[in-house]
């Protein structure tokens, strides 16, 4: 079994201490660490699987006898010894190319597939995603028109403003949160002409709901923060497990068919009639620290999941 994710991913660390106490063989690795202490090697001819190996420091993964791979949040390839341009060839290089070897691995089951993941990230795909599987969505705009957006404020009564797509940000090289921000016709000027935004009337909650969907198992729980951006301040959460209505399990099941996923982590906002408004499916997801508090077995979940892709394959 592979794990590709980053060194500092304690979601991933729970799965693999899972999973060798079970007695899975994983092999663990960052494509960030190619080629320094990364390499790959492969064939392919008179067969229809890969040959060949990845290889680390410590391990080595023949790629023929891949059956899983745990694909979670890799920091990607980087040269920075190199000049931009060349930088920016060879990273291609090793994108298309070792990338493209594990990402076409006969009889393997990926949690979830690099490709699928990379199409789920298009939050303006997921949107029209969410709708047509029949979820309920707040009215968004997607705009790089000053005028439009003061438009969109104007129209609906609270606004908020958040990113489309979230790449690491440092401050004082310090990873942050783009946080989720209520904004007013007033403060939009022209600077927003210089990228898209996404702004997005605001729901009146009375609870946020974070739905992990692991394969045929879901597990949901009610987060209670009072907070507009629960993800800004984690120390006053309460969080309740709770069933997700069955035409919400339904609309997930289709969206994630639609992006040929197995696992989501779906975003809900709580009204107080109890409706669920969909917000988003992260096809990468945090679940890990809400595990302790609930009780759910959410990473004996997974371990299942991929560890049932060694016996089916």
């Amino acid at each position: 079994m592979l794990v590709v994710t980053n060194l500092d991913d304690p979601t991933a660390d729970f799965v693999i201490a899972e999973l060798h106490d079970r007695g899975v063989p994983v092999v663990r690795f960052d494509s960030g660490d190619f080629p320094a202490t990364l390499s790959c090697s492969a064939s392919i001819g008179g067969t229809d699987r890969w040959r060949g190996s990845v290889r680390t420091p410590s391990r080595r993964a023949e790629l023929g006898s891949v059956r899983a791979l745990y694909y979670r949040r890799p920091s990607g390839f980087a040269l920075p010894h190199l000049d931009r341009q060349d930088e920016r060839f060879a990273v291609a290089q090793a994108r298309y190319g070792m990338g493209g070897i594990l990402a076409s691995l006969p009889g393997c089951l990926y949690v979830n597939h690099p490709n699928r993941i990379g199409d789920a990230e298009y939050k303006p795909a997921g949107l029209a995603a969410a709708a047509a599987a029949g979820f309920t969505l707040p009215p968004t705009l997607i705009t790089n028109v000053p005028d439009d957006a003061r438009a969109f404020t104007k129209e609906h009564s609270s606004v908020i403003f958040k990113p489309i797509s979230v790449p690491l940000y440092l401050v004082d090289g310090k990873a942050q949160t783009v946080a989720v921000a209520e904004v007013n016709a007033e403060e939009i000027d022209d600077s927003v002409t210089g990228t898209m935004h996404l702004f997005q009337k605001r729901v009146e909650k009375t609870a946020d709901v974070r739905v992990t969907v692991i394969g045929e198992r879901i597990f949901a729980v009610r987060i209670d923060s009072g907070l507009l951006d629960w993800r800004t301040d984690y120390g006053t959460h309460r969080y309740t497990p709770v069933d997700a209505p069955p035409a919400v399990e339904r609309a997930m099941r289709a969206y994630l068919s639609h992006f040929g996923l197995v696992f989501g982590a779906f975003d809900f906002a709580l009204t107080d009639s109890g409706e669920w408004i969909f917000i988003e499916c992260n096809p990468s997801g945090q679940w890990a620290w809400m595990e302790p508090p609930t009780g759910l077995p959410m990473t004996g979940a997974l371990a299942d999941l991929l560890e049932g892709g060694l016996r089916d394959r």
